[in-house]
This record gives structure tokens, sequence and C-alpha cells, in this order.
């Protein structure tokens, strides 16, 4: 059974929708997706291990998941639809935080070509990950996670490395607070 999703402009705005497959497919066509990072009672960040399975970038490490949006669904929906297909849990709050806009090419195999909303949940600890999805996973101290992108950056799906690296950005500004 084909898989429909999101395919936006440039300005995220949805102008239709497409089969997953197609969308990644040459250069890919623009589509919506997310990226959720899971947030334990610890303050420990969830990173997950792509499935081998996985046409594009199998055996990588992500956030907690990433995904797609369907026709109809906020980027908040969707990972209220995915988090339990996934990780076997479900969330009470999301928080969106910001989106980027990437296209990149992984091998001859196709593209992602997306605008990629990263939000946060916070407070599971226990997961039942779906081995379909993942591999493997960890949860990390934030200060862990930059030091193993640092170490380790071809281990990271681009996107996740775009999307940390603004996250720190945003976390590291001064605050205008009085």
């Amino acid at each position: 059974m084909s898989e429909y999703i999101s395919i936006v402009d440039e300005n995220d705005n949805i102008i239709g929708t497409e089969e997953k497959m197609k969308c990644h497919d040459g250069d890919g066509i623009l589509h919506r997706a997310f990226t959720l990072m899971v947030i334990n009672s610890k303050g420990e960040f969830l990173i997950t291990k792509r499935a081998s399975r996985k046409r594009l970038w199998p055996g990588f490490w992500d956030g907690s998941i990433s995904s797609h949006v369907h026709e109809g669904e906020s980027y908040e929906d969707a990972v209220r639809r995915r988090l339990p297909d996934e990780l076997g849990v479900e969330c009470k709050k999301v928080d969106f935080l910001f989106k980027i806009r990437y296209q990149t090419r992984y091998k001859d195999v196709g593209s992602e070509n997306e605008i990629d909303a990263f939000l946060i949940t916070e407070g599971i600890d226990e997961i039942f990950p779906n081995e379909e999805e993942i591999s493997d996973y960890k949860f990390l101290s934030l200060d862990e996670l930059k030091e193993d992108i640092e170490k380790n950056p071809h281990e990271y799906a681009p996107w996740f490395l775009i999307i940390f690296k603004k996250f720190i950005s945003m976390n590291n500004q001064p605050s205008t607070k009085n």
C-alpha cells in the first residue's frame, strides 16, 4: 500500500500530495517532514539509529523519530500519529521549535527534499522501538550528544546535523530578559 505525503512550495504552503517513494526519487519533490526529539525526565536526549531496511541513510543516527506529514495533518498531528508506531509510546505535549529547508542526495538511491519541522516532547523514560524503523537507540546528555556529533558527524543523518546545529545556536543566545 502506498503512503501519500504532503508536498509543498518553498514557503511551506501545501500544494498537493504525492506517493512517498516518488518524493524521494532523483532530486526529490519538496515535501513536509518532521524530526522529533524525546527528552527523558533526566534531561537526556533520545537518538535512534535508522533501521538497515531504510532506503535513505540506513544505519545512521537520527533524532528520536523522523517521518512525514500526511494530507490534513499538522506537524504536531504527524508526531502523535508516528510516535506509537516507532517508539511504542504516546505523548501529551509536543512543542514546535522551528523548521528548516534542505535537500541532499543519498548515493545514487534517492534524495531528501524537505521542509523539516523540529519538535520536542519531554518526560518519556521508557520506549518500545519498532525494529522495522529503529535498529538501536540511546539516551545522551546534551554535552554527550554534542561530543558524539563532533567526533562522528559521518554517523548522523544530514538533516539531524542541520537541525541540531540550529537548536544549539538557539540555546546559546544570550537572554534578553531582565
